[in-house]
């Protein structure tokens, strides 16, 4: 997996993660009391920070765009997924929301780099990160409600697919993004 991606038009190399796949020890949570019928939950952060290099009104931004998994804050009921086959499907399940916010950093490193910032940078920044951070939080949202928290096994699969295949596409704009450097 390309752990670097570089820049477009008038922004500097930003640091990036690698994707990783999750196993039940990211899971270091306590299981809250009032979990109810849900099995897991998966806590991610996208962080944005940037520096700013201006040269006669040219405004050149170094991101550095973070995914962090709150290993403290996501947590897995090992009581109801208690086999291997049901921990298998439970990670899956969580995996695909570890993806959506993996797929919101790379989003966000794409954009980012390829804007041309003005004296407004703060702004711009900022409103393309809030823009790319509105539509994947929904995209998560989505993602529980057709799947059914897991329960809809065929919702689940599409899911799976769409997921993996935006994960490919995502993948392939970062190699090329690379190669053009």
């Amino acid at each position: 997996m390309l752990a670097l991606v570089c820049c477009l038009l008038g922004s500097s190399v930003v640091k990036a993660q690698s994707y990783r796949q999750l196993t039940a020890d990211d899971f270091t949570g306590d299981v809250p009391p009032n979990s109810g019928f849900y099995v897991a939950h998966t806590s991610c952060n996208v962080f944005m920070n940037y520096r700013v290099r201006n040269s006669r009104s040219n405004y050149n931004l170094t991101f550095d765009i973070q995914l962090k998994l709150n290993r403290d804050r996501s947590w897995l009921n090992r009581k109801i997924a208690n086999t291997p086959e049901s921990l298998a499907q439970v990670l899956r399940h969580e995996q695909g929301h570890y993806q959506i916010a993996y797929l919101m950093q790379q989003e966000m490193i794409r954009e980012l780099n390829a804007y041309h910032y003005t004296g407004d940078y703060q702004r711009q920044a900022n409103a393309i990160f809030k823009r790319i951070d509105d539509k994947y939080r929904q995209m998560n949202e989505d993602y529980d409600e057709d799947t059914q928290h897991m329960q809809n096994r065929k919702q689940q699969a599409a899911w799976v697919h769409f997921l993996d295949r935006e994960l490919t596409r995502s993948n392939n704009l970062a190699a090329n993004n690379y190669n053009d450097y």
